[in-house]
This record gives structure tokens, sequence and C-alpha cells, in this order.
């Protein structure tokens, strides 16, 4: 679930950066040489927004897959202790949701 709500942010950064880029070259073609200047300039710091968010989501993924691993690794340690710290965080959430 997690790995889809990341693909579709992703496509939806990547779809609106492609337009902030049609609307930057549609703006030069109307304009002189300044704007040249400017869309160049805007042209640029996109591309580096864009490796930062690529950079940002490796750095997620990454992230995300070590502590999935490390979960992982505890629980199979650790059965018993797992499930009573599992019980114990559904009887306190059962307790807050039913005094609402």
């Amino acid at each position: 679930m997690l790995e889809s709500n990341l693909k579709a942010v992703n496509d939806d950064v990547k779809k609106l950066i492609k337009d902030a880029q049609a609307l930057f070259q549609a703006a030069a073609e109307l304009s002189g040489e300044k704007a040249e200047e400017m869309r160049n300039r805007g042209m640029r710091l996109l591309d580096k927004a864009v490796l930062a968010a690529q950079d940002a989501q490796a750095g997620v993924r990454v992230a995300g897959k070590e502590m999935a691993d490390s979960t992982e690794s505890y629980i199979k340690e650790n059965p018993w202790q797992a499930m009573a710290t599992a019980a114990s965080a559904g009887f306190l959430v059962g307790v807050i949701l039913t005094k609402k």
C-alpha cells in the first residue's frame, strides 16, 4: 500500500513538473531575451527539484525497507513480546476510541 501511494505521488509530481516546464517554454516564446533567461533559470530550478525529490524518495524507500527488516527480525526473535505489544496497543486504541 505504501509503495502504491509513493508511486502515485511520484507520478503526480512528474506530471506537475512537466506542466510547469511546458508553461515556461510557452512564456519564453511569447517574450524576448529576458524571458528566455528567466525560463532557463526556472528550468534549472525544476531540474534540481526533480533530482532532490528522487533522492528523497530513494532515501525513504531505503529507510522503510530497513525498518521493515528490523521489525521482522525482532518479531522472529521475540514472538511472545511482539504479540503482547500488539495486544496492548490494540487495547489502548480500543479504550481511546470508546471514550470518544
